[in-house]
């Protein structure tokens, strides 16, 4: 029996056309230079310590003021949170009433959902806190009989909105029975509108100040560039492409953001530990329900990429004006 021929379909599947191989080194080639671009960025960021430190701390400052605003505010939401949970309704009760019709608004009041407590406090009690008070304690003797009212003190429940709450204060004013109210948690309206001018401050100083990082690493690399305006040119004139030249700035810019991102981070975590004996000290004021807030672990992760993001972007926009210049 004669051999039967092979395929001739089946030779150029056992060796790669030639294409493929031109594709594959080129691909190989991208890769050592990239390698290549970012190992000799950060031999340049090292050949001159002085002039890197001094970019990096200033980016690296710029970055910081945001997480320290950031942390700020932050801890004054929690201790607004705590107090909002501390507010009492104060609801003096028509002068000269008994106990008796105090005890029943007591009661009715109580029985409403939005009210978590209420305390009832007799004349005599207000008598005896005024006498504790400095000052007080000789006017008080001269009083005949005492003039103080009963007092209610009404605990909303957690999560009330203040709209429940307003609505509350103003049907117990509307009480016959009922002389004043003084609603103590009218601040917290007053504090939850600071920290939305505060949030708000914040978004525009972190956008400013990634402004100012992503110059300092534009103007870095400007300056590094026009140092090597001689070796670029020739790179130029023997065919190099834009972005192979480009690219070791490109890692010198990322390597600028993301040094400082790190280094924000570590003076983050230093100012965290430096507030935390007194924010501790808070905390024990308010019987450890202050919750003392720090910077959470993925913005600490998130930082230096952003900060390494941006110094792309600012390394990037430079170096491509700069080497149409040079074209």
């Amino acid at each position: 029996m004669s051999k039967v021929p092979e395929s001739p379909q089946s030779a150029p599947a056992e060796t790669p056309p030639r294409n493929q191989h031109s594709h594959q080194r080129r691909l190989a080639s991208w890769q050592e230079h990239h390698g290549w671009s970012a190992a000799a960025s950060l031999r340049r960021l090292a050949a001159r310590p002085f002039g890197s430190l001094l970019t990096i701390a200033v980016m690296g400052l710029a970055l910081t003021l945001p997480l320290a605003f950031y942390l700020l505010l932050g801890n004054v939401q929690h201790l607004g949170d705590v107090l909002g949970r501390n507010q009492a309704i104060s609801v003096f009760m028509q002068p000269g009433l008994g106990a008796q019709p105090a005890q029943l608004l007591a009661r009715q009041l109580g029985e409403r959902p939005g009210v978590a407590k209420v305390t009832l406090k007799t004349p005599q009690q207000g008598m005896d806190e005024l006498a504790k008070m400095q000052g007080f304690s000789s006017a008080l003797k001269t009083l005949g009989d005492n003039p103080l009212p009963y007092v209610l003190l009404l605990q909303p429940r957690a999560g009330e909105g203040a709209a429940a709450i307003d609505q509350l204060v103003a049907e117990v004013r509307a009480m016959h029975s009922v002389d004043m109210v003084q609603d103590s948690g009218s601040w917290r309206q007053r504090l939850d509108a600071l920290l939305g001018v505060g949030n708000r401050a914040a978004l525009v100083l972190a956008a400013l100040l990634a402004l100012a990082a992503l110059l300092v690493v534009g103007n870095t690399v400007r300056m590094d560039i026009a140092s090597r305006s001689e070796e670029i040119n020739v790179l130029l004139l023997v065919g190099a492409s834009g972005a192979f030249v480009r690219r070791p700035y490109l890692y010198a810019g990322i390597w600028y953001g993301l040094f400082s991102g790190v280094l924000a981070a570590l003076l983050a975590l230093l100012i965290e530990f430096a507030l935390a004996t007194p924010m501790a000290q808070l905390s024990r004021a308010y019987d450890g329900k202050l919750q003392v807030g720090g910077v959470p672990p993925w913005l600490l992760l998130a930082v230096p990429l952003a900060a390494a993001l941006l110094g792309w972007l600012g390394a990037r926009v430079v170096s491509a004006w700069q080497l149409r210049q040079a074209s």
